[in-house]
């Protein structure tokens, strides 16, 4: 036999056990892994869902981090913060015009100024009020004439001496001359000239006490326009706080209603009560007036200023919830409620009104059941 054939033999016969230790290497690993596989159980997961149920396994890491407790009717002390500003009283504000046009000669009260009741605020040289004048001094002429007439008629009547016809004609005069008396004396009046001394400067004089808070015009400037204020004078001993509130905001407000007032010029807070609610809300901000009277004796209140209204709202008992039990998909707000043990099902919610880090469930939600408070996120699935 020669070398080659030998050779030949020897590669095969290596060839072979090679094979069969590669074969027998393969088979104990697949063993060795099937016994794994047998050995260890398929992991089950953190949740499950079961119809509209969702389950928490007794393994599952969730229920170290679920937070359940039952829910309860309690007393709710609600409020809530309204933007307000403070406003003048319009029922104290008074735009002060002249009844006649006429050169102004002096101001006797200026921008600022603190006036009272029935003081001089300005004078003018009205031509107006020299005809008026006239006018209440022929008037009243005429009704002295016309009464002696009638005195004198009256006699001879009396006497039978004048005729009927007479006497009736001077009742007539004289009262056309009374009505015209009458007339011209409420023409001086409502120029505010009545009783005082003849020519032609009318004094104009404040109808209120306050302070004069607008001035239009200068000593020596001609007026005109008996429409436009010449002065407007306002009283802010008491002023309005005047907040803006929405449309859902109204059903907790009422005439009457305690509120805290505070703001940078109010200093500590001030407590007010609603006087008045707007009739129609204003279409550019949604919102209604709400107003708020509050002294201000002092004057540290302008108009102008802004401020915060602390709203209480009336007590009332229901269901409050924290907000982290609150989960929101998409505009719908749920909670997951526990049915069973670490068994839970979301309930859509209809909530109120927020107070700190709590709010209302004013629908969804009976007192005793138990809810997820902390994590509830981790279900929403």
């Amino acid at each position: 036999m020669n070398t080659k054939i030998l050779r030949h033999r020897r590669r095969r016969r290596l060839v072979a056990i090679g094979g069969a230790c590669m074969a027998a290497l393969c088979a104990w690993r697949w063993g060795l892994l099937h016994a794994e596989e047998t050995q260890s159980p398929a992991p089950q997961p953190a949740l499950r869902r079961e119809g509209t149920q969702l389950v928490v396994g007794p393994e599952s890491p969730l229920r170290a981090a679920l937070a359940v407790a039952a829910v309860a009717e309690e007393r709710i002390d609600a409020r809530f913060t309204l933007p307000a500003v403070v406003e003048a009283d319009p029922a104290r504000v008074v735009k002060v015009t002249t009844p006649a046009p006429g050169r102004i000669v002096t101001l006797d009260k200026r921008l600022g100024d603190v006036v009272k009741a029935g003081d001089v605020l300005f004078t003018i040289d009205a031509a107006d009020l020299a005809q008026a004048r006239a006018d209440d001094a022929k008037a009243r002429a005429a009704l002295d004439l016309a009464r002696s007439n009638l005195a004198r008629q009256r006699t001879l009547a009396g006497a039978d001496i004048a005729a009927t016809r007479d006497l009736e004609q001077a009742r007539g005069d004289y009262e056309q001359a009374d009505s015209e008396a009458a007339r011209t004396a409420a023409r001086l009046a409502q120029l505010g000239a009545r009783g005082a001394a003849p020519g032609r400067a009318l004094a104009v004089r404040s109808p209120i006490g306050g302070r004069v808070v607008e001035l239009a015009a200068g000593a020596g400037g001609y007026w005109n326009d008996a429409t436009a204020a010449l002065m407007v004078v306002a009283d802010t001993s008491r002023v309005d706080v005047t907040a803006n509130a929405r449309e859902q905001d109204l059903a907790h407000i009422y005439e009457g209603q305690r509120v805290a007032v505070r703001g940078a010029g109010f200093g500590d807070v001030t407590d007010a009560r609603v006087a008045t609610l707007g009739w129609a809300l204003d279409p550019d901000t949604r919102t209604l007036k709400v107003r708020l009277p509050v002294a201000n004796r002092d004057g540290r209140l302008r108009p102008g200023m802004f401020a915060q209204a602390d709203f209480a709202e009336r007590p009332r008992r229901g269901i409050m919830l924290p907000l982290a039990a609150v989960v929101q998909d998409g505009f719908a707000s749920r909670a997951f409620v526990e049915v069973a043990p670490w068994r839970f099902e979301a309930r859509a919610l209809h909530l109120g009104t927020q107070v700190g880090e709590r709010i209302e469930v004013t629908a969804g939600l009976r007192a005793g059941e138990r809810v997820v408070v902390r994590n509830g996120v981790l279900l929403n699935d």
